[in-house]
Formats: C-alpha cells, structure tokens, sequence
C-alpha cells in the first residue's frame, strides 16, 4: 500500500471512530448512502416525503430535530447535482452532547469504494456497517499447520490471523505394544495417520470453502517433513483447494502459534501483503534499536526532533495512534506551551494543567493531530511514511511498547 493510500486508510479510521462514538435521542441520527446511479431529484423527493410523515412524530422535540435534519440533507444536496463516482454518504442528526442538549451535526463520507445500493436509515446511531466493511480487508489466505499428533487451521484476513479449528489425533506412537508383529503394528499406524488426514483435509476445506471463492486468494502448509508432504501428495483438501495451495513451509508448532510461524517463514512468498512488509519495516527498526549503531529512534519528541532534523529516513506510525498536539497560552502572564494529549473520539476534553510559569489557567489557542503534523514534517523531509497496524505482535509492540511512533534514522543523532 502507498504510503498515500495508507495515510487516508488512517484517517478513514480515524473518521469513522468519530462517528461511531455519535449518539442520538431515539431514531433521530439520518444515515444516507447515495451510489453514483442514484438520481438526486428521486433522493429529495423521498426526503420531503420523509419530512412530511415526520409531522406524524408525537414528541415535539423528537418531531423537530428529525425535520431539521432532514431540511439539512435537502440543503446540502442542493450542492450534489448528480452522486460522485464512488458515490457519496452522508450523515445529519441531533447528536447527544450531555447535559440535555443536542446538537445539529453533519458529515460527509467520501467512500473508498463503489456503493453498491441506496440506503435511507434513522435510528440512535449512525449506520456504518457498509464502511466497517470497506475498512476490512477482502484476502484472505488458508492457513494450516499439521504434523502426526496435530493440526491447526485458521485464516489470513488483511493483517490478522484468525484460529478456525484445531484436533489432535489417535495415531500410535512409534513403539509397538507387546502381543502385535511389527507388520501389523505398522499397518495399523499407517491407517491411522491416513484417517487423521482425512480429518484434517475435511476440516480444513469446510474452513477455506466458507471464505468466498474469489477472496480466498490462496492455501499455505506448513509442518514438519516429511508430515506436510504427504499431506499434499495425499490430495486430502477439495479438489478447487489444491490448486490454490502456494506452497509447503517448515514450521516447528502446529498449534495456533504455528499459524504464526507460518506466515513468518512463508514471507518471501507473500512479499506483496501489506502485513508482510510492514512486519519487515519493524524488523529492521528492532533490528536498528537493540544494535550498537544509533539508527532507530521513538517516542513523540525524540522522533519530531530527528524528524526536523532531517534524520528520519523512515516514520513509522501505528494506525491506532490517537493524539493531538495543543497550542496553549496562559490567561495571566501569557506563556505559550503546547503539549500532547491522549483523545479518541466521544472522550471528554482533558483538563489542562496550570501555567508553569505562574500557574495560572492556560486555555488551547489551535490543536492539530499529531499523525497530520508529523506527517507534514516527514515529507518536508523526504522521509518515507510507512503506517503500522495492530492486528500483528509487531505491530501491537510499535503501540504499546514504544508510544504509537519510531523512527528509522538515517545517521545517528545526539537526541
């Protein structure tokens, strides 16, 4: 993914967090999908019949918000003489801003893909599934990893690794009890690995078939040899999952930590997916940071500082960081100061602390998102952007471990 498209993958998060922490009063939040075939003129005309059955609402309050959302929708299409190409949603309602107060609130979504049907909904909350879908990612890839004893099967969606089914077998170990011939000892060993399979293989298709067909873009095994080669000989999937299999790749586990290990030791021949190139970017800043050479840097000042600098030569921010930059002054002596705060969408403002100067009530003059600001920095320096998610280990350490934000530096740096 360029690194453009990944940042409005971002603020497609980011905005669809802000609507989803919106809450109304009854069915009073409007939700409209317009796709690009859908005439304008046929959408106003079912709002003003919308807003004349409204009349019929029995709470004045309620009667009045929805008809003042619906008068806003009329307006604003006023400005839309035919749906854009990928189409346009649009959101209107009376939000719940505490203390017994709405207010009259309004956004437009530009959507990453085609909408594919028109859709008229009220109700307490923003409709949002269509979007939530656009957000996920559509390849999927089968995984699974089997050896004599046991087998696991999970999916490969986007950047996150689900365990569907796990089973163990009944198959006898090596040492023959007292009473059986060596022949018939092993026959039935042989049979009884040939069952376990068969489990694996009718376990594993019912998984991948559920997947649809065109988004499951392929199969990885993985196990120990000569186990997963006669599993492939053996034709044990459906016969439409055979020719999906990629390939065969050693792992150690065949637990869910295997399915893991799997998509590791399978990286080469994913080097395309997004997850596998941001899991190398991370590699190499962990690589960077535990090695004697300075190169890595994080931590929101030691990153910007680099960053003006011009020593960043790759950024790498976590999709779920969520912070803006505040520019404050002080009401007294007129200090100027800004800081960081931690904000999500629907949490109360933080409260600010005094003045350091003479601790005096400070009030916020402009804010910006730190992601934007660092952002605009990192290109004035020809720093590349790569953003990291958090639906792997790797990922979830660049957010937990080191604040949302690292740096790839490309000389060391005395910050």
């Amino acid at each position: 993914m360029a690194e453009s498209d990944a940042h409005k993958r971002y603020e497609f998060k980011r905005q669809l967090e802000e609507l989803r922490s919106k809450k109304g009063r009854g069915t009073e939040l409007i939700s409209l999908y317009i796709p690009q075939d859908k005439q304008i003129f046929d959408v106003v005309a079912q709002l003003r019949d919308e807003h004349g059955q409204a009349a019929n609402i029995k709470s004045k309050i309620t009667k009045t918000n929805v008809q003042s959302a619906l008068e806003s929708l009329m307006s604003r299409l006023r400005y839309f003489p035919r749906s854009p190409k990928r189409g346009v949603i649009l959101f209107t309602g009376a939000v719940d801003i505490g203390g017994n107060k709405t207010d009259l609130q309004s956004f437009t979504v530009e959507p990453p893909e085609p909408l594919i049907s028109y859709k008229y909904h009220c109700d307490s909350a923003f409709y949002l599934e269509p979007l939530e879908d656009m957000l996920t990612d559509k390849m999927t890839y089968g995984l699974l990893v089997l050896d004599r004893r046991e087998a696991t099967v999970g999916l490969l969606k986007g950047k996150h690794i689900e365990t569907r089914d796990h089973m163990t077998s009944s198959v006898p170990g090596k040492q023959r009890k007292g009473g059986q011939s060596a022949h018939r000892f092993q026959q039935l060993r042989l049979i009884a690995i040939h069952d376990f399979y068969k489990r694996i293989g009718n376990a594993a298709s019912k998984v991948f078939m559920t997947v649809d067909h065109k988004d499951l873009e392929a199969v990885l095994i993985g196990g120990p040899s000569p186990t997963k080669e006669e599993f492939h000989d053996g034709e044990f999937l459906h016969h439409e999952l055979e020719k999906k299999i990629l390939g065969l790749f050693d792992v150690s586990y065949t637990d869910e930590s295997g399915l893991f290990e799997l998509v590791d030791n399978a990286a080469d021949a994913l080097i395309n997916l997004d997850v596998i190139k941001e899991k190398k970017y991370m590699e190499r800043f962990l690589k960077k940071l535990v090695g004697d050479n300075g190169l890595a840097a994080y931590g929101e000042e030691e990153v910007r500082q680099n960053l003006q600098m011009g020593s960043v030569e790759v950024l790498l921010l976590s999709e779920d960081l969520r912070r803006e930059r505040l520019n404050t002054k002080c009401t007294q002596c007129g200090y100027a100061d800004a800081v960081t705060v931690t904000r999500r969408p629907g949490e109360d403002k933080p409260e600010l602390a005094p003045c350091k100067k003479c601790k005096g009530t400070v009030k916020v003059t402009d804010s910006t998102d730190v992601v934007d600001e660092l952002s605009t920095l990192a290109d004035q320096m020809s720093t590349q952007i790569v953003f990291i998610s958090t639906d792997f280990e790797e990922g979830a350490q660049l957010m937990n471990a080191f604040g949302g934000m690292a740096a790839i530096l490309r000389y060391k740096t005395s910050v």
